[in-house]
């Protein structure tokens, strides 16, 4: 019966966002993303598809960041997988710029559908690739890596980083009164 209790509080716990180890988080990051890419082909106003071409890059921008900072430096760290390792932060390369050519564009931008629907594609496979049989995911549960503690380091990282999202969102009035005049323009 205690055993239920505490798996019963274990998945509430998760369910709230907290409690979720490495994995779970980054999955769940792929799962969201995967939602707004549907719904941006579904999308047929251009205010919905910047909205959501936004949203796209802002959560990959912060998803790619705490795996190259965190998740990438203990997997190679623990499984010595240097092949697996380099693919992904290759792919990350290329999402970037895409991501920053999208950012710098909009749905006036003849290009603008094609260049999200290619990064899609692109985050599909690097999604396939890292959570395949064999893939990062399966040796990183393989490895002794503490994925709880990294979880919890990841998480904490990426309320972080979401935070700078939002105040590189506010014009730069704004982005000087939130955060005291500290803030160098246009560093994130």
């Amino acid at each position: 019966m205690a055993k239920a209790r505490a798996k019963g509080r274990a998945k509430t716990t998760r369910r709230n966002g907290t409690g979720k180890d490495a994995i779970a988080l980054l999955k769940a990051d792929h799962r969201q993303v995967e939602q707004w890419f549907e719904q941006f082909e579904k999308a047929r106003d251009d205010d919905r598809k910047q909205e959501l071409a936004t949203k796209i890059c802002g959560a990959l921008k912060v998803h790619t960041s705490i795996e190259e900072e965190i998740f990438y430096p203990a997997f190679i760290a623990a499984t010595k997988d240097e092949d697996l390792h380099h693919e992904a932060i290759v792919e990350h390369d290329g999402a970037k710029d895409l991501i920053a050519e999208i950012e710098a564009s909009g749905p006036d931008d003849e290009y603008f559908d094609a260049k999200v629907k290619v990064l899609s594609e692109m985050i599909k496979h690097h999604v396939k690739e890292e959570e395949q049989p064999g893939g990062m995911f399966a040796e990183a549960r393989k490895s002794d890596m503490d994925l709880a503690a990294l979880g919890q380091q990841m998480a904490e990282r990426k309320t972080e980083l979401e935070g700078d999202l939002s105040v590189a969102d506010l014009p730069p009035d704004a982005r000087r009164s939130r955060d005291g005049g500290a803030r160098m323009e246009g560093r994130h």
